[in-house]
């Protein structure tokens, strides 16, 4: 798990919560049925009486579905992607006479596209943050399921990272990369 997908701590906590929750019910169903609880009885009705519940039950389930219904859509939206924003660099100094402006998504397009181009991957992004003189670098790179790992990565830190480090002009470019695998078995672009 990477520090730029936080939603994934919290949605392994949850469905596991969930799961132990749905099992344990599971399990004292199973035991109510065959009558290994004691102070439930296999023939016992789920609800007793046919009468209609209290007024007051029904807009308690409403109000419980509808906060069930907040708290599944606010899980949804953590699920989109984020990323850092862009950021404006500006350059100059007292020996330049003008001021240079570069987003710093001008300057991580390039990336995704040399990565892209290499064997085996099937999409790339990327994105910088942070100051111009100590910028980082987060990547997701999709690669197809037989692509070599190793050398993918050696090659992204090699070529790709080393070309940026040298157009920045800075000397480390910390480097956060997300390598997934395709799932399906279409090949790669034809470059």
């Amino acid at each position: 798990m990477s520090r730029t997908n936080r939603p994934a701590a919290l949605n392994r906590t949850m469905l596991g919560l969930t799961g132990l929750l749905l099992l344990a019910a599971g399990v004292l169903a199973i035991a109510a049925h065959y009558g290994r609880l004691r102070w439930v009885r296999s023939d016992d009705t789920l609800v007793p009486g046919t009468a209609a519940p209290p007024t007051w039950v029904l807009w308690a389930a409403v109000a419980v579905a509808v906060l069930l219904g907040l708290l599944c859509l606010r899980w949804l939206l953590a699920q989109v992607f984020r990323m850092p924003k862009s950021v404006t660099w500006r350059t100059g100094g007292t020996e330049w006479a003008g001021t240079t402006i570069l987003e710093s998504s001008t300057a991580a397009d390039p990336v995704a596209t040399d990565i892209e181009s290499y064997e085996g991957v099937r999409t790339a992004s990327a994105w910088l943050s942070g100051e111009r003189t100590a910028p980082e670098l987060h990547l997701v790179v999709t690669a197809e399921p037989t692509a070599d790992i190793a050398q993918l990565r050696r090659r992204i830190l090699g070529h790709a990272v080393t070309r940026l480090r040298e157009a920045l002009e800075v000397d480390v470019i910390p480097v956060t990369l997300e390598l997934d695998f395709a799932e399906d078995r279409r090949p790669a672009r034809v470059r």
